[in-house]
């Protein structure tokens, strides 16, 4: 599989400490009650990182059920594995999205967070996904479209520059966009779309943004923009702060998806 992801361990800490956020915490509720898992069944966490969503689903599908997390990062596969410690339901796998490591129609609920923006091989992936599904099993796939962040700068420009720089992480930038076309090509209904919004005043260290501004940060060093740039619009957010001036939101799109 062709991917952008390359998670290290220092980057999987990264993320892991802003999956830890009331932000994301918020997400992974609205993806969860969208799953409505119960005792028994069969789960599937898609790129499960370091395993919050997996444990949820762990616990709530029993001794009885399975939860399975993939994942193509060893790092996030070890934070998953602490995380679900004492889960003995729990499966953790190093797979990819095509190849996914469970026979056909044989999942009940699969949850796909963040991660077929990075997938160059879309098409496919979306197959695979209808291939693991139960008939009537479901699926929840969220992604971002950073087209429509919404994040106050005094420099405009210089914001624009850095946020098309940042396209280049993901294979898909505006993936939520193109979505249900390739959910109809592979043989999947769409049942429901909504927004799962982002938004914040505060710019602090227990936060989506302060994260996501970081990792943003040391990805356009090397792609386009210059460090001397690149400081500049990341210390520009602790001054929006002191000044009560700061703005962040972002809309990241949950599809429930059933199999065709």
């Amino acid at each position: 599989m062709a991917s952008t992801l390359d998670f290290d361990d220092k980057a999987a800490r990264h993320i892991d400490a802003i999956y830890s956020t009331p932000d994301i915490a918020a997400t992974r509720v609205a993806v969860f009650r969208a799953l409505n898992p119960s005792c028994g069944e069969t789960a599937l966490d898609l790129g499960c990182g370091p395993g919050y969503m997996l444990r949820d689903l762990a616990a709530s599908v029993g001794a009885t059920g399975q939860a399975i997390g993939v994942d193509i990062s060893d790092p996030m596969l070890a934070l998953a594995k602490h995380r679900c410690e004492g889960l003995p339901q729990v499966r953790l796998e190093r797979a990819d999205a095509l190849t996914l490591p469970v026979p056909d129609a044989s999942v009940d609920l699969a949850c796909v967070m963040q991660v077929y923006a990075y997938v160059t091989e879309l098409d496919a992936a979306l197959a695979e996904l209808r291939r693991v599904l139960k008939p009537g099993g479901r699926a929840i796939i969220l992604d971002t479209d950073f087209a429509g962040v919404v994040w106050e700068s005094r420099d405009r420009a210089r914001m624009r520059r850095v946020m098309q720089a940042y396209d280049a992480h993901v294979a898909w930038p505006d993936l939520p966009r193109i979505l249900p076309a390739r959910l109809r090509k592979a043989g999947l209904t769409m049942a429901r779309v909504e927004a799962v919004p982002v938004v914040t005043t505060h710019y602090h260290a227990h936060s989506y943004v302060h994260g996501i501004a970081r990792f943003i940060h040391a990805f356009v060093v090397n792609h386009g923009i210059t460090k001397d740039e690149a400081d500049a619009w990341l210390a520009e957010f602790d001054a929006l702060e002191a000044e009560g001036a700061f703005l962040f939101s972002v809309n990241r799109f949950m599809f429930t998806v059933g199999r065709g």
